[in-house]
């Protein structure tokens, strides 16, 4: 039988360190019903044919109905940051077609791939400097010396966020992304936090708009406030606030966790490590594999708009359904020895971005700047030890990373 519990350990802060034993327990049964009604699918081929299907929504979330059964899943529609969120500014992740794929659609018009490869050597550059600060140290923690600043900056700078405010959207973005974590639950002085941050950056967002279209940039924000498309015209200024934020924390907290969680897994494999400085031409190879390997997404929050069968299980219609990305990148079916690194691994199709309508708009630029990191942290620091392992980690089980990463080292080259 199928623990009906299991999610929920899943989101115990004391299993953070290493939720892989409990998702290979999951993986038992590809859709495991929980007992508050929630569907959890963790196989590769459960979640590849249900990323697929039009029978689950992104938009639609549990009504209030539910949410007295004590599931912060469910406690997300009382939640009023979320409510705020969804009734105003809801980003595109949470939208389904026809919405979702007209205000895709304007953000992949301006987020090009040239826009990324442009943005290659501010990059190198940004990661050097970030290096250089650190040249005379004995001990750095990874995430405030170096994995935090290097993707906000990336971030700002590519939306068009005026230096001096840089500051403002770090605090920002770690507050915003600890809000939207379905699985915490928060007390009403959270909440008012939460509530504050996010009108303050709504606020700030509609000025900077406003300025953008009076003095128009070279930046990915003017091009979003400025364009019309020519079949659905210009995106609302809502909308237009709402994905401003989304690729703010979306592009600055999932960074912070591919560079953070890729760093640790190279010191915990320095035979990896050691051909990485050896050879950096190895490094998308070795990126793919940390996408299946340690993701900085573990799961996502959808909802069944259908009775839906699959893998002898059927989820009922308006059922919560996790989508356990991070189980299924790890499944024994998909994936020859899912539990060893193997940056030479062949046909890595992992989760590691999502999948389908979903997949991250980033992907590239996440991967443009773990590749410049990681190569130049294998390079540059003298010796990196571990000064503790497992490090401590942030509270979230779904944008999962280490809080801190102490290293000892032996200088910076």
């Amino acid at each position: 039988m199928p623990d009906p519990m299991l999610f929920s350990a899943v989101k115990d802060p004391a299993h953070r360190p290493n939720p892989y034993p409990l998702y290979a327990r999951l993986r038992e049964t590809p859709v495991a019903r929980q007992h508050d009604g929630t569907c959890v699918v963790t196989t590769h081929a459960a979640l590849r044919a249900l990323v697929f299907d039009p029978r689950i929504s992104s938009e639609d979330l549990p009504d209030a109905a539910h949410a007295r059964t004590g599931n912060p899943l469910k406690d997300w529609v009382i939640n009023p940051l979320k409510d705020r969120i969804r009734r105003g500014h809801r980003p595109f992740i949470f939208r389904d077609p026809p919405d979702h794929d007209v205000l895709r659609r304007h953000v992949m018009r301006q987020f090009t791939p040239e826009r990324v490869r442009a943005m290659h050597g501010r990059v190198d550059a940004l990661v050097a400097d970030l290096l250089d600060r650190q040249r005379d140290a004995r001990t750095i923690d990874l995430v405030d010396d170096f994995s935090y600043p290097l993707p906000v900056t990336v971030i700002c700078e590519l939306l068009g966020v005026p230096r001096e405010d840089e500051p403002r959207f770090h605090g920002w973005a770690t507050q915003l992304a600890t809000a939207l974590e379905p699985d915490i639950r928060q007390d009403a002085a959270a909440l008012g936090r939460n509530i504050a941050t996010f009108d303050e950056i709504a606020a700030y967002m509609q000025d900077l708009v406003r300025a953008k279209r009076r003095h128009p940039q070279d930046d990915l924000l003017t091009a979003l406030a400025t364009h019309a498309d020519p079949k659905v015209g210009r995106m609302g200024d809502y909308d237009l606030i709402a994905t401003a934020i989304l690729l703010l924390i979306a592009g600055h907290e999932t960074t912070v966790n591919l560079i953070t969680n890729g760093m640790l897994t190279l010191l915990r494999f320095p035979e990896h490590l050691a051909r990485l400085r050896a050879d950096p031409e190895i490094a998308p190879r070795l990126i793919e594999e940390l996408l299946r390997y340690e993701p900085p997404v573990h799961f996502r929050t959808r909802k069944a708009l259908a009775d839906i069968r699959l893998e002898g299980t059927t989820i009922p219609a308006g059922a919560p359904v996790v989508l356990l990305f991070a189980s299924g990148s790890r499944d024994p079916a998909r994936f020859r020895d899912p539990d060893r690194f193997d940056p030479d691994r062949e046909d890595n199709q992992h989760f590691g971005f999502g999948a389908s309508l979903h997949f991250c708009v980033g992907a590239p630029l996440a991967r443009l700047e773990a590749e410049a990191a990681l190569v130049a942290l294998a390079r540059r620091l003298r010796d990196p030890r571990l000064i503790e392992d497992p490090p401590p980690y942030r509270p979230g089980a779904s944008l999962r990373g280490p809080e801190h990463l102490r290293l000892a080292i032996d200088g910076v080259a």
